[in-house]
């Protein structure tokens, strides 16, 4: 709120104003009754500046008022705007670790859901605590102009109405974290499913889906349920009845009063307004409670996500300018959760315009050894080097430009094939754009395309086939020209064609780049300079494809094992 203080100030300002207003109103009705009304004693000029200033002070509140709401909405939308921006920017220097943990839809209700919360805290509630608090002080003040005794009387009710909201805000605070969990829950279940729409549909699930929907959704609605119950027990019905006891105070006070000698019609309207008007403004206040309680459990969502400490291995500040595109690691170890470990004292090296082969069974630390590359996670222990120098030595900037990375799952962005393109080289103009897809054999099916180049994608390339979208996802790192690329099961979704276009391409690039390829078809390795197989976590085999072959070892039985599938593939395709 701090530099919106100024604007801040103006509101409460404005809303003291017209809070002022409001209760000066009832005065001047008071002095209409016992000074004109009682003694019959209407003089022009009096009561027309009377009548006139009770008007002055109507319209000014409402202006006021009017203005005071404004400027808090506009303050308040503001800091949840630069909220959800600072949220965003927390999440965005989280480490990889942190998404293993969390997952994407209790991250997005935070961000969305818990941060709108807090925007009420602003727009509703906050305005409404510190006018309805001005306002009480001023009846109160009033009250005691009027009749000290009286109000005194009336501010034995000010302990029960502290012991109501202390009761309220107790158990709101349960209901209340609970049913933003459910509604995390919920988010998750609903970004799941949509996320594994074609699985669901393909296993046809749907009917599970549904009932573990309805399952979370009536957890929430229950949670829901809690927080109804407890505000219909202790919001209005409680204050109502407070209220209801205090005018019967204030009526008997006045009755005892009238036994004893005349009373003022004046004073006791003014006190019976007064106390109607006081216990309207509680009860906005309890009413409040609720969504107060809500920004305050959102709040604190939103900002132990902020405060979440858990970055990205960072490097230390030196002044390399770029990699030369050597590669080694030294007895490198790791796990991910610091019991079971994925990678055992494993050591290789790759010089500059080498071809390094990553080959093994599913779960051996294929794509642990990429994460480490790129430094999504620090090794346990060992070292990984560029050019001789160790992984933290380089600078986030020229790793993140030297070394390109090419994942099986290709993702790709809403927009332009352009756009997707050169969306890691964004000064690239359309001709070494068209040159890198030429390179890869992209432009093939670019062309074919209504708009070529221009044509506009949906969310994740929903028009394209998986392969298209694995030859984007390689031109885009191609064209960036990496000293390293990385390619993880990249060519697992293109045709045959497309592969050897690729393999021809990675061949003709090999001299100015080194390849680290993750492969489960060892076809496509056979030219790599060195293959390093891996077992649980450990380097089993290590040597060229023909050296591994001789060695009748695990390599040799997967190969075999391939190319008995590939024979029996192109076997039943003949026959189809």
């Amino acid at each position: 709120m701090i530099p919106h203080r100024r604007m801040l100030l103006i509101s409460f300002l404005l809303l003291a104003g017209g809070t002022a207003s409001e209760i000066a109103g009832p005065l001047l009705v008071q002095h209409f009754i016992d000074n004109h009304l009682t003694e019959r004693y209407f003089p022009l000029e009096p009561l027309l500046a009377l009548g006139g200033f009770y008007l002055f002070l109507y319209l000014s509140s409402a202006v006021m008022n009017y203005y005071q709401s404004l400027f808090f909405q506009k303050t308040s939308l503001a800091i949840v705007r630069e909220i959800r921006n600072d949220v965003f920017q927390s999440v965005e220097s989280l480490g990889m670790s942190f998404f293993d943990r969390f997952n994407n839809g209790a991250i997005i209700s935070r961000i969305t859901n818990d941060t709108e919360q807090i925007k009420e805290l602003y727009i509703t509630v906050l305005a409404a605590f510190v006018q309805n608090i001005f306002f009480i002080i001023g009846v109160f003040a009033a009250m005691f102009y009027l009749s000290p005794e009286l109000a005194l009387w009336c501010l034995a009710v000010m302990p029960v109405l502290y012991l109501l909201i202390a009761v309220y805000h107790r158990y709101s605070s349960i209901f209340y974290a609970e049913m933003s969990e459910k509604l995390s829950g919920l988010n998750s279940r609903l970004n799941e499913s949509i996320q594994g729409m074609p699985v669901i549909q393909q296993f046809q699930q749907e009917r599970r889906m549904i009932d573990t929907f309805s399952r979370e959704n009536k957890a929430h609605y229950k949670a829901w349920m809690k927080t109804m119950k407890l505000d219909g027990l202790l919001l209005r019905p409680a204050v109502d009845l407070l209220s209801i006891a205090a005018l019967m105070a204030v009526l008997g006070f006045f009755g005892y009063q009238s036994m004893n000698g005349p009373v003022e019609i004046g004073v006791l309207y003014a006190f019976v307004n007064y106390l109607d008007r006081m216990f309207e403004p509680v009860n906005q206040i309890m009413q409040r409670l609720s969504m107060f309680q809500q920004s305050i459990v959102s709040g604190g969502r939103v900002f132990r996500l902020m405060e979440h400490e858990e970055p990205p291995p960072k490097a230390e500040p030196k002044t390399m300018k770029q990699l030369n595109g050597s590669l080694s690691f030294e007895h490198v170890s790791f796990s991910y959760d610091g019991r079971t470990s994925v990678l055992d004292d494993v050591s290789f090296s790759v010089k500059k315009g080498e071809m390094l082969a990553v080959a093994g069974p599913t779960g051996s630390g294929k794509s642990t050894i990429i994460n480490l590359i790129e430094r999504f996670y620090a090794p346990d222990r060992g070292t990984i080097r560029f050019d001789a120098e160790p992984l933290e030595a380089v600078p986030e900037k020229v790793l993140r430009r030297d070394v390109g990375l090419v994942l099986q799952d290709s993702f790709i962005f809403s927009g332009s094939i352009l756009d997707n393109i050169r969306m890691y080289a964004g000064e690239a103009d359309e001709k070494e754009v068209r040159r890198a897809a030429e390179i890869t054999g992209a432009d093939l099916f670019i062309q074919k395309l209504p708009d070529g180049y221009h044509h506009q994608l949906g969310e994740r390339g929903t028009s394209l086939s998986a392969g298209e979208k694995q030859l984007l996802s390689i031109t885009r790192t191609v064209l960036r020209k990496p000293k390293i690329l990385i390619l993880d099961e990249a060519t697992a979704s293109v045709d045959t064609e497309s592969e050897g276009q690729i393999q021809r391409a990675l061949e003709s690039m090999r001299e100015h780049m080194t390849l680290v390829v993750i492969a489960h078809r060892l076809s496509t390795i056979k030219k790599a300079d060195t293959i390093i197989v891996l077992k649980n976590g450990s380097i089993l085999e290590k040597g060229t494809h023909e050296s591994l072959l001789k060695q009748k070892g695990l390599y040799e039985a997967m190969y075999s094992l391939q190319k008995m599938k590939e024979k029996a593939d192109r076997e039943e395709a003949r026959r189809t």
